[in-house]
């Protein structure tokens, strides 16, 4: 099933958001390891198979070779944030540049350690019955919240690139006409990766999230 989402959805294009400085984590997030397998390394292997012919966007720091460990790098498209520090919407303009010829693009953090591919083609699925519309997670203790992972259509990636400093996508679609955004559970998505507390719970529940494994 997920394969052949992935050979249909062509126009749809995958970003993840690897440039982070990660200083309340104190180490890269992307080099995180959860049970042996890096953060980035996780991420990549769960989205491969929903990026059908195109290959994946990954958003890095400058002199980022070492992310590129234990990646299957014919599958993905590296790019450089060379502005990291001026906040996430550097990131958001890099990866939304590259992907600007796609019909819409999914954008996701690396630190999304409980992600399932399960979660992923309930998002795109969503988008599939609605592709002029934001599709976004529904934030659990906040139901009118969007959060991430989202969809964001074509039409709106001029005026995404208006987003500055730490701003994100997150607040970008919060002031969007309601009825131009579609919110979806998405309970694997619940847990982020900021502190050395989150690193260690997720160390802990790793066992559940080997889900992502199954969808190999």
């Amino acid at each position: 099933m997920i394969a052949t989402i992935g050979d249909n959805l062509r126009a749809l294009r995958i970003v993840v958001f690897a440039a982070g400085l990660s200083a309340r984590l104190g180490q890269p997030k992307p080099l995180a390891r959860v049970r042996g397998v890096r953060l980035l390394q996780r991420t990549c292997r769960l989205l491969e198979p929903f990026a059908g012919s195109s290959r994946l966007i990954v958003v890095v720091p400058p002199r980022a070779s070492r992310y590129r460990t234990g990646l299957d790098v014919r599958k993905i498209d590296f790019v450089t944030n060379r502005r990291r520090e001026s906040g996430l919407s550097s990131s958001v303009h890099a990866g939304i540049k590259r992907a600007r010829f796609s019909a819409a693009v999914l954008l996701l953090p690396v630190d999304l350690v409980d992600l399932t591919a399960a979660d992923v083609a309930r998002l795109i699925s969503r988008w599939r019955g609605a592709r002029r519309k934001v599709v976004a997670r529904r934030v659990r203790d906040h139901p009118a919240t969007p959060g991430t992972p989202l969809i964001l259509p074509r039409a709106l990636y001029r005026a995404s690139l208006a987003v500055r400093g730490d701003q994100g996508l997150r607040d970008f679609v919060r002031w969007l006409p309601a009825e131009g955004v579609r919110l979806v559970p998405l309970p694997s998505a619940a847990l982020d990766v900021d502190t050395p507390q989150d690193l260690a719970r997720a160390r802990r529940r790793a066992p559940q999230a080997r889900a992502f494994c199954t969808s190999r």
